[in-house]
């Protein structure tokens, strides 16, 4: 069979990701702070684009009756004038001159000005764990060697303040001896916060209780010799093994209680983070308004003079320059609308969520509904995909308060009134429920599943186990008060 070249048409569909896709779809899943960080970049890398305000043109008019004036005014300058009577040395007003020296501490004595917070000396971050504890490494009278290896064990303590390295791995690191390795570690957990370089919880307390010297022996006995019966709560068999009364385990009990368990997290970096809603919900009378919050957001305009630029140019000679800026131009164009349709994506979201959630909006959580993307994308004759681009990472602010645009979408659960049940509703019931329990008699799983089902919520023992594992509840056996 011989091989022959042939030409063919094929018609297909297919779906190319351009590079001003890829940014529309980059712009439409960012918040509204991490935009105006992308927008701020754009200013600086392409040249064409530039943050007009509201006042541009009237800016402009301003600006040219200012020219205007001072032309006049030059003319006038310029023109055979009598000789201008000379400045007076005595009618400089030296007070106003020097103003700014003498509000900031300037002394004539000293011949220069008195920098009150020098920048050298200003801290860019609080020392977290891991300088605090090479500080005091450092400070120490330890052996170079047992630094050494105290610098690696500091690197495999983690923000708990737990070493999460063995001997083996810390004496392999560098060849060290077996000796040395036991030297650094005793060095280590000598430091501060007490209990820091402990491999487990049980020797984290120990180092506690050794520091403290607590007066009591039996608070020691129990956490070296009987911690996994006091981890399962068997304060009943401790008491017979110790032979001592209820009374006298509860107060070794509350003295172990009040030990750190972390105790690296008091040198933890972690700042508070502050959002920004990106949409408000306001009433106003019977009806619910969504404003977009552009505050800080700049408003983006392409520069006109370049444009003038591009038009007087020559295509020809000046080729280059002119292709580079119309594909800025572009570029800045394709920006502008990619920006202009996330705001209104945004706005029809924020728009069908008030629609399926005005209960909510007007009676609280109990009025819940269940909601799905799929329910906003129908509503709104977008794809699936693109809500839920639109509801990450962006918060909406309600008269109910501040909530995540997700919080508003979750599974509903069924009911004898023969309409789903908001998951979060029956959280929040769950919650109650344990609130008002007898904290010696807690209420089991099974216990909760029958008084919701009492209540027509159709609900199985596991789901209510996962509820309360999602709310940070504890079983009804560590519930359970003992003493």
């Amino acid at each position: 069979m011989a091989l022959e070249q042939k030409l063919h048409l094929k018609l297909s569909q297919k779906l190319i990701m351009t590079p001003s896709l890829q940014q529309a779809i980059k712009l439409l899943q960012l918040s509204k702070l991490e935009l105006q960080e992308v927008l701020n970049q754009e200013l600086l890398e392409n040249p064409l684009l530039e943050e007009s305000a509201e006042e541009a043109k009237q800016e402009d008019a301003e600006a040219e009756a200012q020219e205007k004036t001072q032309t006049e005014e030059e003319a006038k300058a310029a023109e055979p004038t009598p000789e201008k009577e000379k400045d007076s040395f005595d009618e400089i007003d030296y007070d106003a001159y020097f103003q700014d020296y003498i509000e900031y501490g300037y002394n004539p004595r000293m011949g220069e000005e008195h920098e009150e917070f020098p920048i050298e000396n200003t801290l860019t971050r609080p020392p977290n764990l891991t300088d605090h504890l090479a500080w005091q490494l450092g400070m120490s009278d330890a052996s170079p060697t047992v630094k050494e290896i105290g610098a690696f064990i500091i690197g495999n303590i983690d923000e708990d303040g737990y070493l999460r390295a063995t001997n083996e791995e810390i004496a392999a690191s560098g060849s060290y001896d077996p000796a040395d390795v036991e030297k650094a570690i005793s060095a280590i957990q000598s430091l501060d916060p007490i209990g820091v370089g402990a491999r487990d919880l049980r020797e984290c307390l120990l180092l506690q209780l050794e520091f403290l010297e607590v007066d009591n022996p039996l608070v020691e006995t129990i956490v070296r010799d009987y911690w996994e019966m006091f981890m399962q709560r068997h304060f009943v068999q401790i008491s017979k093994a110790l032979g001592v009364d209820m009374k006298t385990l509860e107060g070794v009990v509350e003295i172990i209680k009040h030990l750190d368990p972390k105790p690296g997290r008091k040198y933890s970096n972690e700042r508070a983070i502050y959002v920004e809603p990106d949409v408000y919900i306001q009433k106003v009378g019977d009806e619910y308004i969504i404003v977009l919050n552009e505050d800080g957001m700049p408003k983006l305009r392409i520069n006109g003079s370049y444009r003038n630029m591009l038009n007087s140019m020559d295509s020809k000679s000046d080729g280059e320059t002119v292709n580079y800026i119309k594909d800025k131009i572009r570029s800045a164009v394709w920006l502008i609308k990619s920006l202009d349709q996330r705001q209104r994506t945004i706005y029809k979201v924020a728009e069908s969520i008030v629609k399926h959630q005005r209960e909510f909006l007007e009676k609280g959580i109990d009025y819940l509904r269940p909601l799905v993307l799929r329910d906003v994308a129908d509503d709104i004759q977008m794809h699936e995909s693109t809500v839920s681009r639109v509801v990450s990472n962006k918060y909406m602010h309600t008269p109910r308060g501040l909530f995540l645009m997700k919080y508003f979408f979750h599974s509903g659960i069924d009911s004898d009134t023969g309409e789903d049940i908001s998951s979060l509703t029956v959280k929040k019931k769950i919650q109650g429920f344990i609130d008002a329990e007898d904290p010696r008699k807690p209420l089991s799983d099974s216990k909760i599943m029958k008084i919701l089902n009492d209540e027509g919520i159709n609900i199985a023992r596991r789901t209510v186990a996962k509820y309360r594992d999602e709310l940070n509840i504890p079983s009804s056996t560590d519930r359970k008060q003992i003493f």
